[in-house]
């Protein structure tokens, strides 16, 4: 058994690959995903949650309440009568006292575990591979030397139509609500007659003994989820949806014997008919697809060889890259839970978590292609899919809608554009997914402009057009001009907004005669300019290569002329052509994200800038619980700034420590040779390393935050919106690729480490084109950084650093740091 220690609300059960909370009442509703494709589920702690097929905004198939009171309120729930008590295995919504709870988060699934008075009920929540459906494996053991007679009800509330009207249009929603029930089975086909062609199915795989459909009558109109008045009453009530909430409630009555253990299967599932292939007969709805998936998971042995299916899938996935460090914490955030929720971010961008209602926003341009660096190791097709439709939602002069709907893959007109670093992210994407499966192939595919395959240029032509974005769009400086937004997007230049009721990101930019530069696009500018540059090379274009380093040289000696402020580099100029960021500002003097992209550019490395930037970094932004964004906080509202300086201090961009950007900071440490800053700064927001602290931090202790209150705030250390982040690929790219410095090249893998000296060694396997190579990295001289040389299979490479792709098979590399000889 590997390292277990309980802490207050849990413990890592890294054997298994799962975390286990004891304790119900956590500090934050702590949630895991299922499902990888098409149809997704979250579920917290107790059951909480929803789910939706591809789209949470326009394929919502349960509700769920954000933002209640009482917190996470409303999903999948079973109701346990036995006797007079009334209790649930997830704690809510009844929160009975339970004699024993667990809920263990694996990975894609779920398992949720109550005893009360020698009833033991354990369910399994997970949607199996390939399937449009949410698996709910009820087991119920009789742990008492008596016979239970227990009543048993189900209950999911139904929300299959535009999740946002959902909220909004109650004269028309409360007037279309229809289901149907066939035997065990309760349909909704709510506006399946008309527009829709597909419904959602509850299905149980045994006899049941009553149902409800229509909300107000098994819940009593004026009660709450924690007293269904069919659950106290003990008698479902038969009732038929006909408009109002439609919902889907079974009820089973069941006698267990002393020790005997009984499965019960239940399936939440959607199904889509072609339009002509609707109905079954007049007004009832075909129903083959969902009876098939119901009969291939209508046992527990089906559903048991399902799950160890999902197992494999992950098996594999994690098994591309893992290490043997020695620090349990490390190994089980870089092998499980770091990869994991890259996986997740992958899959819903910044759309679907406890923060996000998956109404308001759809996939990020910039997001999803940042999130690429983090997964692409383990499912490169799919990655190549989402670069393609990534940059079909990009327009003819490089700039691209700042999101797109993954239902429809159309660029979200709500949001727009104009945020001037979008484009050059689809060269990071693009040349991360090159290097790491060698397919030069993609960037001869023909792509779309916004989605009109009749303006189609191909990828490297998107590319190229993405890096002269920047270069069309230069300001008095030299320096990119920021547009809209850049990465931060509450750093609104050209906004100038009075008015409560605007969104800042989405109200006039007023862009035209603005001198709002960008230092941060600058850096970026110039790290993902020079892999262009090198792309090019590869390729043969010379030409194109030199017309481009010219111009990233350009962009370097501007950064150097007007972007750098004695100590640091600036973070931008305002629409007036003032500095910000600089130690002339009464307040927001220096900040995070330029300096990271500086220093990861290394501009100004020989005449100390990168030093000096870090150096300012540490002292005037590192805190105790990570980097905070920018120094000294803003205390009023700059209008000339934005919705940064309308937060409260120490709060999301506003001196918050948005842990998206501490990587950077760590990569440009990794620059300037500094290993044990590095680390340092990893160890700080790393959540295993923060799972004593749950009462402050809040949010699980198994993923990474979005934000953690900084050293202003009220309560610094506390965070806020876990799961859906940018944090996660950038941390994971950071300890991997420049830490343990395992990074992939064009033709190989470069190994370059920049670890703490006191670090003996450590081991990683790392799958790359076919082949297996197991790396031993010895540091016996105890250095930072440098490789001294590197054995494969015991012979001497040639090369200083390079690890070249090998014919398929396992090798032995051994790595020995040190000055080279």
């Amino acid at each position: 058994m590997k390292y277990r220690q309980q802490m207050k609300y849990g413990f890592f059960d890294d054997e298994n690959r799962e975390y286990v909370i004891t304790d119900p009442a956590t500090p934050w509703p702590w949630i895991n995903y299922l499902g990888n494709t098409d149809f997704f589920s979250l579920i917290s702690n107790t059951a909480g949650g929803y789910s939706f097929y591809k789209d949470a905004k326009f394929r919502r198939i349960t509700r769920y309440r954000y933002n209640n009171v009482p917190m996470d309120a409303g999903g999948r729930y079973f109701y346990i009568k036995d006797g007079s008590t009334i209790w649930s295995p997830g704690w809510k919504p009844c929160k009975t006292k339970l004699d024993a709870y667990e809920c263990r988060h694996g990975l894609n699934y779920t398992k949720i575990k109550g005893e009360k008075d020698g009833l033991l009920a354990e369910v399994l929540f997970f949607v199996p591979l390939n399937t449009h459906a949410e698996v709910q494996k009820l087991t119920l053991c009789n742990q008492s030397k008596e016979t239970k007679k227990i009543k048993l009800f189900s209950f999911i509330e139904w929300a299959l139509w535009n999740a946002a009207t959902d909220m909004e249009n109650f004269q028309r929603n409360f007037s279309t609500g229809e289901v149907e029930i066939e035997g065990s089975v309760i349909y909704h086909k709510t506006e399946y007659k008309e527009r829709r062609d597909h419904f959602a199915y509850y299905s149980v795989n045994t006899e049941i003994d009553g149902f409800d459909t229509d909300r107000e009558t098994f819940m009593g109109l004026y009660n709450g989820f924690h007293e269904p008045q069919a659950v106290v009453e003990g008698k479902p009530g038969q009732s038929v949806a006909h408009g109002w909430s439609p919902i889907a409630s079974h009820y089973l009555e069941l006698e267990l014997q002393p020790g005997e253990t009984k499965d019960l299967i239940f399936l939440l599932g959607y199904v889509e008919n072609k339009k002509d292939e609707k109905w079954e007969s007049k007004g009832v709805i075909n129903k083959t697809k969902a009876k098939t998936t119901i009969a291939n998971l209508d046992s527990a042995e089906k559903v048991d060889v399902a799950l160890d299916a999902l197992k494999a899938y992950w098996d594999d996935l994690l098994g591309i890259f893992s290490i043997d460090s020695g620090d349990a914490k490390l190994d089980r955030m870089v092998n499980i839970w770091n990869q994991y929720q890259c996986m997740i971010t992958f899959n819903f961008s910044r759309s679907a978590s406890f923060f996000e209602s998956g109404i308001g926003r759809g996939m990020g341009f910039r997001d999803s292609n940042q999130d690429l660096i983090g997964f692409v190791h383990q499912i490169p097709e799919r990655a190549r899919e989402r670069i393609i439709d990534i940059a079909s939602t990009q327009f003819p002069d490089g700039g691209c809608y700042h999101q797109y709907q993954p239902l429809t893959k159309q660029g979200n007109n709500d949001i727009g554009g104009g945020f001037n670093d979008d484009p050059i992210w689809l060269i990071l994407g693009t040349i991360s997914y090159i290097k790491e499966t060698g397919d030069f192939s993609i960037l001869d595919e023909l792509v779309p402009f916004d989605n009109d395959a009749n303006i189609a240029k191909s990828l490297f032509d998107h590319l190229t057009i993405s890096f002269d974005h920047v270069v069309n769009n230069r300001g008095p400086h030299g320096l990119p001009l920021i547009g809209r937004a850049d990465w931060n997007d509450c750093l609104n230049l050209n906004c100038f907004s009075n008015d409560p009721n605007e969104s800042f990101q989405t109200t006039e930019n007023k862009t035209e005669g603005s001198k709002a530069e960008s230092l941060m696009i600058a850096g970026l500018f110039v790290v993902c300019g020079r892999d262009y540059v090198d792309l090019c090379i590869q390729l043969g274009k010379t030409d194109e290569a030199n017309r481009a380093q010219k111009h990233v040289d350009d962009m370097v000696k501007a950064v150097k002329q007007h972007g750098w402020d004695g100590k640091w580099f600036l973070r931008a100029y305002d629409y007036f052509g003032n500095k910000l960021g600089s130690e002339e500002n009464e307040e927001g003097k220096i900040f995070i994200e330029s300096n990271g992209w500086c220093s990861m550019a290394g501009i100004g490395l020989e005449e100390g800038m990168v030093e000096k930037a870090l150096d300012s970094v540490k002292e005037r932004l590192d805190c105790e619980f990570g980097i905070v964004l920018n120094n000294p906080a803003f205390t009023r509202y700059y209008i000339e700034y934005g919705e940064i300086s309308s937060y409260p201090a120490g709060y999301k961009e506003n001196a918050g420590i948005f842990c998206h950007n501490n990587p950077w900071i760590m990569i440009g440490e990794t620059v300037r040779g500094r290993g044990e800053q590095a680390w340092e700064y990893y160890r700080k927001i790393c959540p295993a390393y923060l799972e004593d602290i749950s009462d402050l931090h809040k949010t699980e202790p198994y993923v990474y935050a979005q934000m953690i209150a900084g050293k202003d705030a009220h309560k610094p250390g506390e965070a806020k919106n876990s799961w859906l982040t940018g944090t996660a690929a950038w941390n994971f790219y950071a300890i991997t690729q420049y830490i343990l410095g395992i990074r992939t090249g064009y033709y190989g893998l470069i190994i370059d480490p920049c670890i703490p000296a006191d670090w003996k060694g450590y081991k990683v396997t790392r799958k790359f084109r076919g082949a297996t190579y197991h790396i031993e990295v010895k540091n016996p001289n105890g250095v930072n950084k440098g490789v001294r040389q590197i054995l494969i299979d015991g012979k001497s490479l040639e090369t200083d650093n390079f690890l070249p792709v090998m014919p398929k098979g396992t090798y032995q590399v051994t790595v020995e740091l040190g000055t080279s000889i």
